[in-house]
């Protein structure tokens, strides 16, 4: 028999959740008791293994995974729609999934690359926490992943900073309308997090030099990030709302 645990009986949906920060969230998420469901875009090996890890674990939640490609229109809809049918209304959704392209000078970023960040970094989101507003129980969480780049804008990021500033203040307006139903929404932005995307669109003297200017002297594990969504997850995180917490490891 397992114990009771934090999200015991909650379904919860991650965008975006076969690697990185989003496997880690979906991997925290059923540890703490929860029904994950998450997309992947690409690889179902990769999603395929997500869920072998929850297995293993031996604990009272599960995960899921869906092949949906979040640039499609409906896509973020049909996920949430997915989970109801699988488990019951979404309790938990943790925007995470994002496209990111190596550093590009404005003048050189190609408007179809542009359209295609805003997509899944922003669009999804919206259409997510419209499918929420609509359909979320109340008492529920909401968490979009943001970053850094908001707060220290570099040469060549200009769609991904764009994208994420945009994904904060559509939450920060979501906690306004959504507080009377005790629905929180927040926003997490990590910091240099050792990631696929983050090594694919970074040299590594890069990666050494942001760890170096970090006060905790490295760069930030999937875990990190994880272990704040689930805190805001969680029925501890419930006066928390409307904020931006960076987990940055003191880098902002």
């Amino acid at each position: 028999m397992h114990r009771m645990t934090a999200l015991q009986g909650k379904t919860a949906v991650v965008t975006g959740g076969s690697r990185g920060i989003g496997r880690a969230v979906v991997e925290r998420l059923a540890r703490d008791g929860a029904h994950v469901v998450f997309n992947y875009a690409r690889s179902e090996a990769a999603a395929a293994e997500v869920v072998a890890a929850v297995q293993r674990s031996g604990g009272p939640g599960s995960a899921h995974g869906v092949l949906l490609d979040l640039t499609s229109p409906g896509a973020a809809e049909e996920l949430l729609d997915q989970a109801t049918r699988l488990h019951s209304t979404p309790d938990i959704i943790v925007n995470n999934a994002a496209l990111s392209f190596p550093p590009t000078p404005l003048a050189e970023t190609d408007p179809a690359a542009f359209d295609a960040v805003m997509t899944v970094n922003t669009t999804a989101v919206f259409r997510t926490l419209r499918h929420a507003a609509r359909h979320m129980p109340d008492g529920g969480r909401i968490i979009s992943v943001s970053s850094l780049n908001t707060t220290r804008p570099a040469p060549g990021i200009a769609a991904y900073a764009a994208s994420k500033g945009a994904l904060e203040q559509l939450t920060a307006v979501a906690a306004q309308e959504l507080g009377p139903r005790g629905i929180t929404v927040n926003t997490v932005s990590p910091g240099a997090t050792d990631t696929d995307m983050l090594r694919g669109t970074n040299p590594p003297e890069a990666l050494e030099h942001v760890a170096a200017l970090t006060p905790l002297r490295r760069l930030g594990t999937p875990a990190d990030v994880a272990d704040v969504i689930a805190f805001l997850a969680g029925p501890d995180g419930r006066w928390i709302t409307g904020q931006n917490l960076h987990a940055t490891g003191g880098l902002t």
